[in-house]
């Protein structure tokens, strides 16, 4: 017996195509139903049932209960950063659905990966983030400069002490599948597109499942003044 964690445990967790869907769905970083689950995978709510039982026992979702329902989520970020990493790759070698749907392009514009800035605009935000020394990006790792740190609070009011968290880094490169170059995670990327909902710059589609995040007219002024865009692609 090889040493060391199972990835094939793990791989075949994921490999099924409806347990797939349903993760996918749940990158989204809402908690879900079954019956909305067995929707997004195409299965009938006693196949999304066994489904939930193999990914909640195998870690990768935890449920909770409210009122008469039970909810899905994945279990951390963590989950989500290794599922946007397999689309990556799956995109990369040429795996990709054969219908695109309308939302497609409004996917790759702006998405949320659990609960941070994917995305176009994600990948821009993190570049131009890199572009004014608000980061220093080696790597994997990201720090936030003292001027970021200013930055921040100055235009949106995010202080540092509001981004510590016992087990998540402040801030965490995330590869981005459409775009693949990395766009920002940890507790920062989760703030900042808090911040960027609250200030009504931008909306996340309410369907369930839905990652599409829709930026207002005006939302995308701001935030292109902020983050100006170091690369015209």
């Amino acid at each position: 017996m090889k040493a060391g964690p199972d990835i094939a445990m793990v791989a075949s967790l994921v490999g099924d195509p409806a347990r797939a869907n349903m993760l996918t769905a749940l990158l989204s970083g809402r908690a879900l139903t079954a019956s909305e689950l067995a929707q997004e995978a195409g299965v009938t709510p006693q196949t999304a049932s066994s489904h939930l039982a193999k990914l909640e026992a195998g870690g990768l979702v935890e449920p909770e209960k409210q009122g008469r329902h039970r909810y899905y989520r994945l279990t951390d970020p963590d989950v989500a950063g290794v599922l946007e990493g397999l689309a990556g790759l799956a995109a990369r070698a040429g795996h990709m659905r054969v219908r695109t749907g309308p939302k497609d392009p409004a996917l790759r514009r702006a998405r949320i990966c659990y609960d941070h800035l994917a995305g176009d605009l994600g990948v821009q935000m993190l570049d131009s983030m890199r572009a004014q020394k608000l980061v220093r990006h080696r790597k994997q790792e990201i720090e936030l400069t003292a001027d970021g740190a200013r930055f921040l609070e100055q235009h949106l009011q995010i202080s540092e002490p509001m981004l510590a968290h016992p087990r998540r880094p402040v801030c965490k490169a995330c590869l981005d599948w459409s775009e693949r170059r990395h766009h920002l995670a940890g507790t920062l990327g989760a703030a900042m597109m808090a911040r960027f909902a609250e200030l009504k710059w931008a909306a996340r589609d309410p369907t369930p499942g839905s990652r599409v995040v829709n930026f207002t007219r005006n939302g995308e002024k701001r935030f292109a003044a902020l983050f100006p865009n170091t690369h015209s692609h």
